[in-house]
């Protein structure tokens, strides 16, 4: 038996719903179509009308919709608050590329996220809740690094980009919050849409139930982090072919990229990024650093701290380092790469000319993707502290031999 608070419960809310209800009149929402009014927006909202007019399943913030949903709870945040976006349109206007209007080059954000004021105006004077998953501002940036490369004369001062002896450095940050077309990641994964649907439905605790009674419902905003885009230089920039581009793409390490831990070679590499980044747009190309938050190879901190004490204590080898982290995990490594490219594709990317990466995990995805790269640019020596010796070598081992294209 239900308890009776459970049942009242039951009674209130529309737990899950199905084709065909009253409560289901979706707006069309076309994944791919070029035209935004044509494409239409992602509407996740349950409250007032838009929850007939829902064409969407998960909620806004990513892995912070949980805090949204305890806001509300506590009665700090009335259920039925709708934002006011005046002034806050982007800094930059990017121009609309060929891959916003592609299906299949993006696949994991809405290329139409940025300016839902300006694409779906309409839908919002008529009181549907759509909201951006995209922002775009301009700031000043300080890393030690960077500073201190500038007092050692290894950047230079232009006033620009580096603005003065300080080492502050004025960047574009995209912000992204995951919109996954659910068709378009199973393709990803060489997987069917009904498997991918069933596995995050069972295995994420059944919290989405419409990912297996809505199959019509074909996109999903998932309770995860998303990523930020630091830009070097003018944005125009980096869709212009004719322009040399350097890029790091960083997946977070916590411990290592904000509190400095010298077991990884994490945060030295992030420094390196930005200051090659800096380096290529001063000399007239673009720079570009995405971070992604994907914690410890997107096992989180528990198991990663967990890890680490296995290899502090049973010797710091290769094989004995990925059979624990298999143990613990069941998995060496989930970053899985197969949905990175999509914001290289929404900036206009085409092709890389230097990449400060030697993964070829993350070198695979992105050139299979179509964009080809130039150069890739390993962590010069020096740079890395002597803990990590092993994880560095751990990283080469893992991705041996590096591979590299010609231009030609």
């Amino acid at each position: 038996m239900f308890p009776k608070c459970c049942l009242r419960i039951l009674t209130l809310f529309q737990l899950t719903t199905y084709p065909g209800q009253s409560v289901v009149d979706p707006i069309p929402l076309n994944w791919g179509d070029a035209d935004p009014a044509t494409r239409g927006p992602v509407l996740v909202s349950r409250s007032g009308d838009t929850l007939k007019k829902r064409n969407a399943m998960g909620a806004h913030g990513g892995s912070y919709s949980v805090y949204n949903a305890l806001a509300i709870a506590a009665g700090d945040l009335p259920p039925d608050f709708r934002p006011d976006f005046e002034n806050t349109q982007p800094t930059f206007n990017f121009a609309q590329q060929a891959a916003w209007g592609n299906p299949d080059k993006i696949v994991s954000m809405d290329p139409f996220g940025h300016d839902i004021v300006r694409h779906f105006s309409k839908h919002l004077k008529a009181g549907l809740d759509v909201r951006p998953t995209i922002a775009i501002t301009r700031a000043n940036m300080r890393v030690a690094e960077i500073s201190e490369a500038v007092q050692k004369g290894d950047l230079k001062i232009d006033g620009d980009i580096v603005i003065d002896s300080t080492g502050d450095v004025r960047v574009t940050k995209v912000a992204v919050e995951p919109v996954w077309y659910l068709p378009g990641v199973a393709s990803r994964f060489g997987i069917d849409e009904g498997v991918l649907r069933r596995a995050l439905f069972e295995h994420m605790g059944g919290s989405y139930p419409e990912l297996i009674t809505r199959p019509d419902l074909k996109v999903f905003l998932p309770p995860i982090g998303g990523l930020t885009c630091y830009i070097f230089g003018p944005p125009e920039r980096i869709s212009d072919p004719n322009v040399r581009l350097a890029v790091r793409v960083h997946d977070e390490c916590n411990g290592s990229d904000v509190f400095q831990s010298d077991i990884c070679t994490c945060r030295p590499y992030l420094a390196f990024g930005i200051q090659e980044a800096i380096k290529e747009a001063q000399n007239g190309g673009s720079g570009v650093v995405i971070y992604f938050r994907k914690e410890g190879r997107a096992l989180g901190e528990v198991v990663k701290y967990l890890v680490y004490n296995s290899r502090k204590r049973g010797g710091d080898t290769a094989d004995k380092y990925f059979q624990r982290t298999e143990n613990i995990a069941g998995v060496r490594d989930m970053r899985f790469q197969a949905l990175m490219p999509d914001i290289l594709h929404w900036l206009g990317i085409t092709k890389i000319d230097r990449m400060m990466s030697m993964s070829n995990m993350k070198y695979d995805a992105i050139v299979d993707s179509g964009i080809p790269i130039y150069e890739r640019v390993p962590i010069p020596d020096g740079k890395h502290p002597t803990n990590s010796l092993f994880t560095l070598t751990n990283s080469l081992r893992r991705n041996d031999p590096p591979r590299f294209p010609s231009r030609n």
